[in-house]
């Protein structure tokens, strides 16, 4: 079993091995693609290709494991579907379930590039995610199980086009005032602490990388990597006790 407090402390290097990952994981992608002939190469072969955000399943993985979780209790890539409310079921990232109930579910995503095409889809997908858990949840979808906790994870590129002001439209009514004059990552930054705020998730963590050095940063303290992880294994004990 992995020690949790070693596991803890080298949480930056980990960081920076998931963040690695993920760029490497992205240009690999991308370079198959393209030699392959796939119409999708390029930036879009990387975001159809997936499987980028594994080094942070595999951090998530080895957190839970350490409290003494079974590998067969956490799931990834398989086995990750549950039911919806407003659609039949929906592939989340990651997973715990333990003796059969729900206890933790995890979305991560990303954004490299085009941010004015998709921080509104992001967000759309964040909030209607969240709803959709919750009001299942309510409607009995995970019998046995009380409360189960749900974390956002996201990783930004951080370059000139996510830092620099970015205007709104404001043709009829005034937005409000902290997306005025905002940048994608400080927009990103909002989202993810509104929604902790509003209680649609339990917790999230924002990440910041450049793609040429892969050096990662975390804006926010509230938004830490280490907040995320500690709140989700508080409930993981929380929930083992119950059981």
């Amino acid at each position: 079993m992995v020690d949790l407090e070693r596991l803890l402390s080298d949480l930056d290097y980990r960081l920076g091995e998931a963040v690695r990952y993920f760029w490497d994981k992205r240009e690999s992608q991308i370079a198959r693609q393209k030699g392959a002939g796939r119409a999708d190469a390029g930036e879009r072969g990387a975001v159809t290709g997936g499987a980028q955000m594994d080094g942070f399943l595999r951090l998530l993985t080895d957190l839970v494991k350490a409290l003494g979780v079974e590998e067969r209790s956490i799931f990834h890539h398989k086995n990750v579907e549950l039911p919806g409310y407003y659609r039949p079921t929906k592939k989340w990232d990651f997973l715990v379930l333990i003796d059969g109930r729900l206890v933790a579910v995890v979305e991560t995503k990303s954004q490299v590039g085009s941010f004015g095409n998709n921080f509104n889809n992001r967000t759309e997908e964040a909030v209607g995610s969240a709803a959709d858990l919750w009001t299942a949840y309510r409607e009995g979808a995970f019998p046995g199980t009380g409360r189960p906790w749900l974390g956002y994870l996201f990783l930004l590129e951080e370059c000139p086009a996510s830092t620099r002001p970015v205007r709104v439209e404001e043709p009829h009514f005034k937005v409000f005032r902290e997306f005025v004059d905002a940048s994608y990552k400080a927009r990103y930054e909002i989202l993810c602490r509104k929604l902790v705020r509003e209680r649609d998730y339990d917790a999230a963590a924002f990440l910041l990388s450049d793609r040429s050095t892969r050096d990662y940063g975390q804006p926010a303290t509230d938004l830490a990597f280490e907040s995320f992880a500690r709140s989700l294994l508080a409930h993981v004990i929380g929930s083992k006790g119950a059981s």
